[in-house]
């Protein structure tokens, strides 16, 4: 038995960390009586933040979904984490609801995040409304807080209450359209007048939301201009055309811990936001003509779903979350996943109370569910009818900004590593690690320091692998700067045969990223042809070890010009010896110097804190390419060596207050300075020392 669509509500609950969004959820289940009891986070008992590391870190890490049923309607809640480090999962998370609850502490106002997840929210065209919540704390201000959001966010922002009491008194609120107070008393709501001392204020709020929502509607502007009023449900109607067309952004009062707020944010929920139905067909990739193709959002449709989140558990395996978009997904069916040509059999489909599933035969078009054990599928695949094949559009991802090598603790462990990284990425699609052979390390990539903490954190607590985080090697490299020429010779006499190797080699650099040639310039047979690839794999393996610091030597041209034989003693192995020991001596008199990596890098900032962004990439030896205003924000690009971008992201943290990000890819090698290559180069010889020893 699936839902009716246009019973069902699929709300994003979004904002900055730590505004109340898990409570918010939770006091909202409690209401509904979907849980008995109001669980804390601080107690770590809330129905949607359930993972262990959530639990001890008392944040959300993951989205997580749970429903509740509200005056005989289905309302699914998607509930997104609010710190930089995770906030592209609240990105995915929106991307399969129909309208977004945003969070904001009445203390601290609109923050970093909060900004993020409305231009996420713009971007998915969806509606949405304001809760301004933990009115109860010490120097919380509604009205405070009404400033911040009208600076900071686009939009037409609209108390449709205001509230009745403050700070620790905080116990309600006028709803400015029934003209009635809803206050609460243990948790329980009742109605009552509106008190004496909010007339004033109530009559003022009243005023600019008929206002507002007026001015959606020309007729009812011009009924409004000249009756100078509007009936309840004139009113009632124009505000729900007006915030599902994003029009008008309501804004309501909360106290999640206490409870309050609760009821009159469900009856938004119900009353004012769009169903799925709402939303119009759905749009994607036909997957057998590869063209765009529509489907209407109907139970009777074909089978289409998107996978928005993947967790994986050790005791349950995988569990991929999804929204059905057309169609009716049935348990244990067999769907064809279009992006990587492979069919899946779904097994039990289920509900999903935060951790707990409940199964279920079949979920409608609308619906959010959970299925487990996909072998192929992962976050933002789509699940098709196998007949009739549609992948709708992917949840972009962004790269992620900071690297760490990781080494096991134990010997033994780098397969365990790997598997466990692999599971974890699959969980994570902003988590990348690679082997570089270059520096010989395990590099695991993420968004953020904490980030990457926590990957390490799930591969010991999860998959029971314990490593250390280390900072990346830089892949410098080595190459010569002038012509030098000069003999390598090996002679060894041992009892009976001996080796016998002279080569007489040439060096000159070649441009950069001209990479490796070598020249036989040998003529009358000083090297017999035989022994000539031996020379070029001596050069060629001196090279790979380097010879200033161990590190690869690229961009060189050597040419073998002259040298001499032994009848006997000569062989392979004496030429590879020699041509590596004249490559050596010779590669120290052409002017031998280091490369590094020098990244391209972009910064987004606000505008207001370009210039110490600017300032701070110059003093990391930074080169400035250019900047450009982009309204409230600006965004630098530079050219910056990589060894000096190793600790950027706390920097530009504390710098922009949270409101910056980067992103930086290879651009090209330069020359490092001396002064930085002789440390490079000392600090490389004593690390290859402490090797020998060991």
């Amino acid at each position: 038995m699936t839902i009716e669509i246009g019973k069902i509500r699929n709300v994003g609950v979004v904002g900055h960390g730590g505004v109340g969004k898990t409570s918010l959820v939770e006091a909202m289940l409690f209401a509904a009586g979907a849980v008995t009891r109001l669980g804390k986070v601080d107690d770590g008992t809330t129905t949607t933040d359930w993972d262990p590391d959530e639990i001890k870190r008392k944040i959300s890490i993951n989205t997580s979904v749970a429903y509740c049923d509200w005056k005989g309607h289905r309302v699914n809640f998607v509930d997104t984490p609010g710190y930089g480090d995770f906030i592209p999962d609240a990105r995915a998370g929106l991307r399969v609801v129909e309208a977004a609850v945003v969070v904001v502490d009445a203390v601290a106002g609109v923050q970093v995040q909060t900004e993020k997840v409305w231009k996420f929210a713009t971007e998915y065209n969806l509606p949405r409304a304001v809760v301004v919540n933990r009115l109860d704390r010490e120097r919380a201000d509604f009205f405070r807080t009404l400033d911040s959001l009208g600076r900071r966010l686009k939009g037409r922002l609209v108390p449709l209450q205001v509230p009745v009491g403050e700070e620790s008194g905080f116990r309600g609120a006028v709803d400015l359209v029934r003209l009635k107070a809803m206050v609460y008393t243990d948790g329980k709501p009742s109605e009552a007048e509106i008190p004496a001392d909010l007339a004033d204020r109530v009559k003022e709020y009243r005023e600019k939301l008929v206002e507002a929502v007026a001015e959606t509607d020309d007729e009812l502007l011009n009924k409004y201009l000249e009756e100078g009023a509007l009936d309840e449900a004139e009113v009632l109607k124009a505000l729900r055309a007006g915030i599902a067309d994003g029009k008008v952004v309501p804004v309501l009062c909360a106290s999640a811990a206490r409870g309050i707020g609760a009821h009159p944010l469900l009856d938004l929920i119900v009353t004012e936001f769009p169903s799925p139905a709402e939303r119009g067909e759905v749009t994607g990739t036909d997957g057998k003509t590869k063209e765009s193709a529509t489907r209407p959002v109907d139970a009777k449709a074909p089978v289409t779903a998107l996978v928005f989140k993947t967790l994986s558990d050790p005791h349950m395996g995988k569990l991929s979350l999804f929204r059905v978009y057309t169609g009716t997904l049935r348990s244990d069916s067999t769907l064809v996943n279009p992006a990587r040509g492979a069919k899946e059999r779904t097994g039990h489909a289920s509900w999903l109370q935060g951790k707990t599933q409940k199964n279920v035969e079949a979920l409608g078009a609308g619906e959010i569910g959970v299925v487990m054990k996909l072998k192929e599928t992962q976050t933002g695949d789509t699940l098709s009818d196998e007949a009739h094949p549609l992948e709708l559009p992917r949840i972009t991802f962004p790269e992620p900004a900071i690297s760490f090598a990781i080494q096991p603790k134990t010997r033994g462990d780098e397969d365990k590593i790997s598997s466990a990284l692999q599971r974890i990425a699959e969980e994570d699609p902003t988590v990348h690690y690679h082997f570089d052979p270059e520096t010989k390390q395990l590099l695991v990539s993420g968004l953020g320091n904490l980030h990457v903490e926590m990957v390490v954190e799930r591969m010991k607590r999860k998959y029971n692998v314990d490593v250390n985080l280390l900072p990346p090697r830089i892949p410098y490299k080595e190459t010569v700067k002038g012509r030098a020429e000069g003999q390598g010779k090996y002679k060894k006499q041992t009892g009976g045969r001996g080796q016998y190797g002279d080569t007489w080699l040439r060096l000159e650099p070649l441009t950069r990223g001209g990479g490796f040639e070598f020249v036989d310039d040998i003529f009358g047979g000083a090297v017999p042809r035989n022994y000539i690839p031996s020379v070029e794999k001596g050069v060629r393996d001196c090279m790979k070890k380097g010879i200033l610091a161990g590190y690869p030597v690229v961009d060189l041209k050597v040419t073998l010009y002259d040298g001499s034989y032994h009848d006997v003693d000569s062989s392979d192995m004496a030429f590879q010896i020699a041509a590596s020991m004249g490559l050596q001596k010779v590669f120290l008199d052409a002017q031998p110097i280091l490369l590094e990596p020098v990244m391209h890098v972009e910064v987004t900032c606000p505008s207001e804190g370009a210039g110490d962004v600017i300032g701070d990439l110059n003093s990391r030896r930074g080169r400035i390419a250019g900047m450009e205003p982009a309204g409230e924000t600006a965004v630098v690009r530079a050219t910056v060596p990589m060894a000096d971008m190793l600790t950027y992201e706390p920097v530009l943290r504390s710098m922009t207050g949270g409101r910056g990000a980067y992103s930086m890819e290879f651009s090209h090698y330069e020359e490092v300075p001396a002064f930085i290559a002789e440390k490079v180069i000392k600090e490389a010889k004593a690390e290859k020392e402490k090797a020998e020893k060991h």
